[in-house]
């Protein structure tokens, strides 16, 4: 990826007790993520791929177009925030995925989101 094209992604993630049922083995969580454009051309999220992986290693693949029903489009130096939600079997996981984006130079390229845990409150130390 160019210095022209150079999109960062954060992520907060938290657990949703009141939508949770441990017993039945449906765990919530909500992710807020930022994507903001560092690069020196402006760029539209295309789609988005998500690889979703619980403590059992089950993995669920999710691909579509934009995100939450949106396709941003971001200047040099703008973010873009949404919050959403994914269902794991177990009380820890993970998500890691990318966004294809195109540059309004033409160029398409991917943004990556770096993985990070999902984790009830006290289950990790």
């Amino acid at each position: 990826m160019s210095a022209d094209h150079l999109v960062h992604v954060s992520v907060r993630t938290a657990y949703v007790e009141e939508q949770s049922d441990p017993e039945h083995g449906r765990y919530v969580f909500a992710y807020t993520i930022t994507i903001r454009n560092e690069g020196s051309v402006g760029a539209k999220l295309l789609t988005r791929h998500w690889l979703i992986t619980d403590a059992n290693g089950q993995v669920q693949e999710v691909q579509g177009e934009g995100v939450v029903g949106e396709q941003p489009h971001l200047q040099p130096g703008e973010a873009f925030e949404y919050t959403s939600g994914t269902i794991i079997r177990t009380p820890v996981g993970s998500m890691r995925g990318s966004y294809r984006m195109i540059g309004d130079d033409g160029v398409q390229f991917h943004a990556d989101i770096p993985a990070f845990s999902l984790a009830v409150p006290r289950t990790l130390h």
